[in-house]
């Protein structure tokens, strides 16, 4: 059974950065790409970020681009964001996803806030 774990989130300052952390179990890590989406109110999910293998080049939305960073260890079944110069439109819920094969894997999601 796939399960993906998100931590990291919390209340950050605009302009402040946050790592997030997503911790995959009960599958073949490396089968898998890794998607970062967010949720924010009223909108649907948005894809921030993929990578399929460490050392691809990884891709970003338009409007993350510069400010994020997605980043992956198959050996610790991890994947990250990284989200710096934080605005208040980043707050939302961040999920992360696993793809394989048209399968689809979410996590909880993890709850990012901007505001000062």
């Amino acid at each position: 059974q796939v399960q993906l774990v998100e931590s990291g989130g919390g209340l950050a300052q605009p302009g402040g950065s946050l790592g997030l952390s997503c911790v995959g179990s009960g599958m073949i890590f490396s089968n898998y790409v890794m998607n970062w989406y967010r949720q924010t109110p009223g909108a649907q999910h948005e894809i921030l970020a993929s990578i399929a293998n460490p050392g691809s080049n990884p891709a970003y939305a338009d409007s993350v681009k510069g400010r994020f960073a997605i980043s992956r260890d198959n050996a610790k079944n991890i994947v990250y964001l990284q989200i710096n110069n934080l605005k208040p439109e980043d707050t939302g819920v961040y999920y992360c996803n696993a793809r394989f094969r048209e399968r689809d894997y979410w996590g909880q999601g993890t709850q990012v806030t901007v505001s000062s």
